[in-house]
């Protein structure tokens, strides 16, 4: 068996390499690089799903970043347990082929109560007065404390939000670092998100990429240059391309002014109800979930939401089929947006009955994905000071609410989860050994293999 690395640097396209990117330029110099045709949507646990398992998501189930769970009739993104992922998984695969196999699972998506040997994902800590404090999940357990003894807390606040930067991929490189030295995993995954942030916020046009693109290379060539001392073969895979937009679709709002969603008012808030809703969508990115309760009313929403200008398709059955889709935790319909717009969750109508969590970062209870908690809010003129006041209540142990996120869905400059109509505006994958990758582009489902490759061949 060959050791093997590989590096999914989110949101890395062909179009992004070049003067900034001195050491990703050598690896594929060295060895190969090719176009990766994604899956749709082009989302994180989705696409990283596909690559562990081989799968598209009508195999394993991972239809988005989260979905709408009807047994409980609730939204649910951002989930960790990895039985949620349906097939054989990589680690799995391997260990079939030689039982001295092992794999170390660092920040891949769906890493709790995996079968992967070595697992750190991020967890935090939930106290019952609503505080957040940053912490890690790992497997085995008391890899947590040697992490963080070594490594410092873990970022969690420069993970994602305001402040979401460098700081929280170094932290993630450098503990694969650790692991690899001292476990010696046969395979390491690892998850360096740093480009997702800025591509997001300024779009990939900015001129201040150059900078982003700078710092994961450097995270990149350091790790690179450690493990290829010990003789390991490295490959780097993206998951997505991000690309400009415009403007946000507020589909729930139009199926709300439509009588299709209700809403329970709770002290003068609006809450999404979806189990009492006609239909109500899970915007991710650039793609929605659109769940209809009533099968005869299915080509009635259909028709609406093709009218709605900002989105480019709607996928019935056929549809869904087609795209590989077609899975019972998938809406009804699917919404793709046009390449220049993305899907807001937004479901009330007046700013002033937004819910409570809408103006923080709160992942797990908005039913839907946010791009906008990565910008404090610009409206907070003394941003600083109304930061601090929080912090103070923390720490003095009151009740608080940093409620700092705007509501402006205009700021987000980039997004991605449609299929990009040229190869380089899409992902990649790029590999130290130019004999185990085709001479053409790669699709998604074939990375599974390709990593076996890597190992075995």
């Amino acid at each position: 068996m060959h050791r093997t690395v590989v590096l999914n640097v989110v949101g890395l396209t062909g179009e992004l390499l070049g003067d900034a990117t001195p050491n990703l330029n050598r690896l594929a110099r060295e060895g190969v690089i090719r176009p990766l045709q994604t899956v749709l949507p082009a989302v994180t646990c989705t696409v990283q799903s596909t690559f562990t398992t081989g799968l598209l998501p009508s195999g394993h189930g991972c239809v988005a970043n989260g979905w709408y769970f009807r047994d409980i009739a609730e939204v649910n993104l951002w989930r960790q347990a990895n039985q949620l992922v349906t097939g054989e998984k990589i680690w799995e695969a391997a260990r079939r082929r030689d039982p001295t196999f092992t794999c170390a699972k660092l920040f891949w998506w769906y890493n709790m109560y995996s079968s992967a040997d070595y697992a750190v994902t991020p967890r935090p800590i939930y106290w019952a007065d609503g505080l957040k404090l940053p912490d890690i999940y790992t497997e085995p357990a008391s890899l947590r404390d040697e992490l963080v003894f070594r490594l410092g807390e873990f970022p969690l606040f420069n993970f994602w939000g305001p402040n979401a930067d460098i700081r929280s991929t170094a932290w993630i490189a450098r503990c694969a670092r650790h692991v690899y030295d001292t476990r010696q995993p046969t395979l390491t995954l690892v998850y360096l998100p740093h480009l997702d942030y800025n591509l997001q916020r300024l779009g990939p046009n900015n001129p201040a990429i150059e900078k982003d693109l700078r710092a994961v290379d450097a995270v990149c060539g350091e790790l690179i240059e450690h493990v290829r001392r010990d003789g390991a073969r490295v490959m780097v895979v993206s998951e997505y391309g991000i690309t400009p937009v415009t403007g946000a679709v507020h589909i729930n709002r139009v199926l709300r002014e439509h009588g299709l969603i209700r809403v329970r008012v709770e002290r003068g808030l609006e809450k999404l109800d979806p189990g009492a809703s006609e239909a109500f969508a899970v915007a991710d990115h650039q793609l929605a979930h659109v769940y209809v309760q009533r099968p005869d009313r299915v080509n009635e929403v259909k028709n609406l939401l093709e009218k709605l200008p900002g989105v480019d398709s709607v996928l019935d059955h056929e549809g869904k089929r087609a795209a590989g889709l077609d899975h019972p935790r998938s809406g009804e319909l699917v919404a793709v947006a046009k390449r220049d717009r993305w899907f807001s969750y937004y479901y009330w109508i007046d700013d002033e009955k937004a819910p409570e969590f809408a103006r923080t970062v709160d992942i797990h209870r908005k039913p839907g994905y946010d791009p906008v908690e990565l910008f404090a809010d610009p409206g907070l003129h003394l941003l600083p000071v109304h930061v601090a006041m929080k912090l103070l209540k923390k720490k003095l142990g009151f009740r608080y609410l940093l409620d700092v996120i705007p509501l402006d869905a205009t700021l987000v400059k980039g997004s991605h989860g449609r299929l990009t109509e040229r190869a380089g505006d899409g992902p990649l994958v790029a590999s130290t050994e130019a004999s185990l990758l085709p001479d053409r582009s790669v699709h998604a489902v074939c990375v599974k293999e390709l990593v076996l490759k890597h190992i075995f061949d």
